[in-house]
């Protein structure tokens, strides 16, 4: 059996009650979604581009999907190793695919701003829903459809026009079950005209005993002269497995940064499909990868300048150890019509190992003269002489490697606008470095000095 196959016959046995535990905007896509599925299997290695990470064989297990929407009890206090000292969050979270709202997350709001469970919005706002939902994502794409076929809820969050937040909006994404489980997540972002926000998503597994899958489908709009920030950290367990697809829209004068740190997982694939149909329109797309063991990380994107006098700047960079692999494929799109456009793309990684392998393809199409664009890659491993000359001034050869590792990754975390984000990231990127787990990031002893002992 497929793995697609298997999820259909899920779904076509238990549709009754995938829709009775549902909302009905999201049952009215399901069948369509449904339809388009016969016929069709799951990308595998070799069918879409180069060196793409295989769909098929993420969601061959035999995952669980907790249809009948049973609540399974998560400690979210065993969850905050990216909480952020001295910055103060709006704070919202999703446990396994269910939105669970914070104590205080309606404390403070500004008026008409909606953070809140994407089946609840659809039953208590169904036009505002209606307006956005599933018209963004590629309702020919095989994995947007199966995510359609089977979400029942999500996270929607709203920002109506004008209005600016003070504080970030912080969504924690938590695995944790006694079976082995995909979450079926869906996340609808909309800033109308003259918003700003910042979203901080973060990734954790709390029981690693068992295998995850997380099926995560995020719709971002970006109206007029708004702008948005998201960073999305992902620090789960080496039994976690993601597959992620963002489909973002900027309309004229906005501003996108997105920012994607993989920091520990199993097997990552990020797709980023973002289209600028406005002009003057700014976009920062960013990415950062530390991989070891047998860590899998693989990064896609596509940038498409549709209007005049808009620029985007793309920059991913992996460190790999171990027998650890990267892949990225990076797409510049640059319409007829489309003149004065500015659009940069770098893929740098850095290899620890001799084991370890990274596969890249940048790209360009351009279809008009008045542009500057540029694309390239590189991949090398640390800097022999840089590494002598520190041992030569006393510094032990892993805490050189280590110095200089971290220095590879200065500049995307310096592309992270929120201070304290910053800082943590900074902190956060050592630890993993240093050999810390997820798992001790709490307990006040690093896993380099546990070592030790």
């Amino acid at each position: 059996m497929s793995a697609l196959s298997q999820y259909i016959e899920l779904f076509d046995s238990h549709r009754d009650t995938i829709e009775a535990k549902s909302a009905a905007i999201l049952n009215e896509y399901r069948y369509d979604a449904r339809q388009s599925l016969d016929g069709k299997t799951l990308p595998s290695k070799g069918t879409e581009g180069y060196e793409k990470t295989s769909v098929e064989d993420m969601f061959l297990p035999d995952f669980g999907v907790n249809i009948n929407r049973v609540n399974i009890p998560v400690d979210v206090s065993l969850s905050f190793k990216c909480d952020v000292p001295n910055m103060s969050t709006i704070m919202a979270f999703v446990v396994n695919d269910s939105f669970v709202p914070s104590s205080t997350l309606h404390n403070k709001m500004p008026k008409g701003v909606i953070i809140d469970s994407l089946a609840k919005m659809a039953q208590e706002n169904p036009e505002l829903v209606r307006r956005y939902y599933n018209t963004l994502a590629h309702r020919d794409n095989a994995m947007v459809a199966l995510n359609t076929m089977l979400v029942q809820d999500g996270v929607m969050i709203y920002v109506p026009q004008g209005v600016v937040m003070e504080r970030p909006i912080q969504l924690v994404n938590i695995f944790n079950s006694a079976a082995s489980l995909m979450g079926v997540r869906r996340l609808l972002i909309v800033v109308e005209e003259g918003a700003k926000a910042q979203v901080l998503v973060c990734d954790h597994t709390q029981n690693s005993e068992y295998n995850y899958l997380s099926s995560q489908v995020m719709e971002v709009f970006v109206a007029p002269n708004a702008s948005l920030d998201i960073y999305d950290i992902e620090e789960s367990s080496a039994t976690t497995s993601r597959h992620s697809q963002l489909f973002a829209r900027q309309e004229r004068d906005s501003q996108l940064l997105v920012n994607g740190v993989t920091l520990t997982s199993g097997t990552t694939r990020n797709d980023y499909h973002i289209d600028l149909v406005g002009s003057n329109c700014s976009t920062t797309l960013a990415g950062m990868a530390i991989g070891s063991g047998t860590q899998h990380v693989d990064n896609n994107s596509s940038i498409r300048h549709l209007a005049t006098h808009s620029n985007s700047n793309q920059l991913f960079k992996y460190v790999l150890d171990e027998e650890s692999t990267g892949a990225f494929e990076g797409a510049i799109y640059v319409a007829e019509g489309a003149q004065f456009t500015e659009a940069y793309q770098s893929n740098r990684n850095l290899l620890a190992s001799k084991q370890a392998r990274m596969h890249t393809k940048p790209q360009l199409e351009i279809y008009n003269d008045d542009v500057k664009c540029s694309h390239g890659a590189t991949t090398g491993q640390l800097d022999a002489d840089a590494l002598f000359y520190m041992r030569s001034r006393g510094i032990p050869e892993q805490e050189a490697r280590t110095m200089l590792m971290q220095a590879f990754m200065v500049d995307v975390i310096d592309m992270v606008k929120m201070d304290g984000l910053r800082d943590r990231l900074r902190h956060l990127v050592e630890k993993r470095f240093y050999g810390q787990q997820a798992t001790c990031a709490d307990c006040g002893v690093t896993c380099r000095d546990a070592k030790k002992d």
